[in-house]
Formats: C-alpha cells, sequence, structure tokens
C-alpha cells in the first residue's frame, strides 16, 4: 500500500512538472488562462486522485484484515500442533535427560563416596603428621627457647672481662679431665701456684728434660668483636686491629715473665684462647703476632689445638713410665726363661719315662695276649677229654645191659 501511495505521488509531481514547464512557455496573457485552467483542473486531479488512493487503501486494508485474520487462524491450528508436539518432545527429552542425570548423579555419589572417604583416611594421616610436627614443633620451640636463654647467659658471661677469665678456665679444666681424667695430680693441677707467687690456671706435669708446663686461659674478646664488626668504618677497624694485636703482644709478655721460671717450670708456656674463630684469625691474618710468641717461647692454642697437644703428651708419659720398668719388665723375663729352661729339661725327662712306661705297657699287653690263648687251648683240651669220657661211659652201661 505504502509503494503505490509512493508512485501516485511521484507521478502527480511529475505531471505537475511538466505542467509548470507549459504554462512558461506561452505569453503571459494566455499563461494566466491557462494557469487558471490548470490549477483548476490540477486541483480535481488531485481530488480524484486522493479519492482513489483513499477507497484503494481502504481495499487494501480490508483485504489485509482478513488475510492476517485467516493466517491467525491457520498459524493457531499450526501453533497449538506444533505446541503439543515440542511439549510431547520436551517430554520425552526431560524424562531421557532425568534418566540420565539420575545416573549420572548415581556416579557422581559413588565417586564422591569413594573421594570423601579416600580423602578423609588422607585427611586423618594428614592431621596426624600435622599433629605429630607440630609437637616436633613444640618440642624445637622449648629448645629454641632454652637455647636463647643459654646463648643470652652466655653473652652475659662474655661482655664480663671478669667472666671471660672464668669460662676461660672452665673450659681448659674440662679439656685437662677429659684427657687426663679428674683429680690426677700426678699429670696436672689446677690454679697451680709457682715460687714467684704467680697463679697459673694449670700445671702440667712432663717429665725430664721439658719439665712442668705452664698453661694460662686468655680471652681477648672486646677488640676482636669491634674489628670485625661489618657496620664499623674502616678507621676503626684499623683502630681495633692495632688494640687487638696490642692485647695480644701484652697477654704473650705477660705469660713469658710471670710462668716461664728457669729450673722450676719448662721453658715455654701455652697460651690457651677458649675461642676457635679468634685462633683461626690470628693464622690467617697475623702472622706476625704468632712470630712474636714464638719468639717469647709462647704457643698459642686453640681448644682443638690444644686437646691434640695434650694427647701427645699423654702418650709421651706413657711411654716414660714404661722406659721406668722397662729394666724391671727385663729381668723378669730373664727369670722367666731360666724357669722355661728347667721345665724344658723336666719335661724331656718326662717324655723319656712315658715312652719308656709305654713301651712297658706293650710288653705287658703282648703277654697277656699270649696267655690268653694258652688258657683257651687248656679250656679246649679239657672240653675234649670231657667229651671223651661221656663217650666211653655209654658205651660200657651198654655192654652191662647186654
Amino acid at each position: 500500500m505504502e509503494t503505490y501511495q509512493i508512485v501516485l505521488l511521484i507521478m502527480a509531481v511529475i505531471l505537475l512538472f511538466i505542467i509548470l514547464i507549459i504554462l512558461l512557455l506561452p505569453r503571459k496573457k494566455e499563461e494566466n488562462n491557462l494557469l487558471g485552467e490548470l490549477t483548476g483542473k490540477i486541483k480535481e486531479e488531485n481530488f480524484n486522485l486522493s479519492k482513489t488512493i483513499i477507497k484503494e487503501n481502504s481495499d487494501l486494508k480490508l483485504e489485509l484484515a482478513n488475510s492476517i485474520g485467516k493466517s491467525s487462524k491457520e498459524n493457531i491450528k499450526d501453533l497449538n500442533e506444533f505446541k503439543e508436539g515440542l511439549n510431547k518432545e520436551i517430554l520425552e527429552n526431560f524424562e531421557s535427560l532425568n534418566n540420565k542425570i539420575e545416573q549420572q548423579m548415581d556416579r557422581i555419589n559413588k565417586k564422591v563416596e569413594f573421594r570423601l572417604s579416600e580423602g578423609f583416611e588422607k585427611t586423618n594421616k594428614t592431621f596426624t603428621n600435622i599433629v605429630e610436627r607440630l609437637t616436633k614443633i613444640d618440642e624445637a620451640q622449648k629448645n629454641i627457647e632454652k637455647l636463647s636463654t643459654d646463648v643470652v647467659s652466655l653473652q652475659n658471661v662474655l661482655t664480663d672481662k671478669k667472666s671471660r677469665g672464668t669460662f676461660g678456665e672452665v673450659q681448659l679444666n674440662h679439656i685437662l679431665t677429659s684427657i687426663f681424667g679428674e683429680k690426677n695430680d700426678m699429670v696436672f693441677e689446677i690454679q697451680a701456684t709457682l715460687s714467684n707467687g704467680k697463679i697459673a690456671d694449670a700445671l702440667i706435669h712432663i717429665p725430664d728434660p721439658m719439665g712442668d708446663l705452664a698453661v694460662d686461659s686468655k680471652f681477648p674478646l672486646e677488640n676482636y668483636q669491634r674489628m670485625i664488626d661489618k657496620e664499623a668504618t674502616d678507621r676503626e677497624i684499623v683502630e681495633a686491629t692495632r688494640k687487638f694485636k696490642s692485647d695480644l703482644k701484652k697477654h704473650i709478655d705477660d705469660i713469658a715473665s710471670k710462668y716461664i721460671i728457669p729450673t722450676e717450670t719448662s721453658d715455654q708456656a701455652i697460651m690457651f684462647i677458649p675461642a676457635e674463630a679468634i685462633f683461626a684469625e690470628l693464622n690467617a691474618y697475623h702472622q706476625d703476632i704468632i712470630d712474636y710468641a714464638q719468639r717469647k717461647r709462647v704457643w698459642i692454642a686453640s681448644p682443638t689445638t690444644l686437646m691434640s697437644l695434650l694427647t701427645t703428651v699423654q702418650v709421651l708419659l706413657r711411654n716414660v713410665k714404661r722406659d721406668k720398668h722397662i729394666k724391671v719388665i727385663q729381668r723378669e723375663l730373664v727369670k722367666l726363661g731360666d724357669d722355661f729352661t728347667k721345665y724344658q729339661t723336666r719335661w724331656d725327662k718326662l717324655s723319656r719315662s712315658i715312652d719308656t712306661v709305654n713301651k712297658s705297657v706293650k710288653d705287658i699287653h703282648i703277654t697277656t695276649n699270649k696267655i690268653g690263648k694258652r688258657f683257651n687251648e687248656i679250656s679246649q683240651v679239657q672240653l675234649e677229654e670231657k667229651e671223651e669220657s661221656s663217650e666211653s661211659t655209654s658205651e660200657s652201661t651198654d655192654l652191662v645191659d647186654n
């Protein structure tokens, strides 16, 4: 309908355009007359065209309404049929889907139950492991707390100079007793007083020519800590190193002057440093201090090297004890040799006597066999005589009867 109206409007516009062109060609007077006539005709044609369009539009609307009504009825019928078929198909599909869902749910339930059971076992096992680990962690925490307390206590000990000295003496005593045993006064003494009135932390009794060896504990910790402090400046490190070496030289001089006494102690002494780190620092970076101590006849030892030294001393003491008794052992060995010679002589005599007795036993055995054979022969002869006598008796009896 809209297309038809558009066509008619286009035709009317074209017709109007042609009329206007024609009107412009004649003269003005004629143009006015014709313009009036054409205007009237155009109005009339427009009116007729409008009526025609309105009528056709009404017819088209009516036809379209009838067509739509008919189509609606058919569509409603088809729609109902489609709806019924669709409902039926949906119901069937729903039942099939429901069955599949139930089957799938059963499988899922079984898997879930299995997984839950397995997961529960794993969870229980994991929980048990967690409890065990928590117990271990708790024990470790207690140990850490105890260790922390011990570290704090040790730190408090090391911060005090007197406490550091006591710590070194205790460690020295522990090493000596672990090597030589407790209260072994024949080998070492703790806090031994010398003739000059000085008291050595330990005095080891070593046989001549070495003599008694003094051991004194020193712990130069403060300047060592400043020297290795990572936050310290280069200037502070240099100053701490200088003081560290100065402290060590002073300790070496003190030990050399106090504990090396001619005709009383050995011509050397030991400076015990109860820290392996300080000992390693000296040997690695301060060889001049080691050389200085050797010139003073003072040997620097750490816990490890002191144990090695004391073990060597222990072997030396055993060898000395053995050498003291070597003559006695030799004399006893000579006596044992004499006794063994006597034993050998007597054993030879006994062996010869045993051989003689053995020969006599063999002779007696031969004689015994001979006597036995004779007895057997005699026994056989007697048996034969008895048999003969019994036979003769029976014959005489027969004759008497006859």
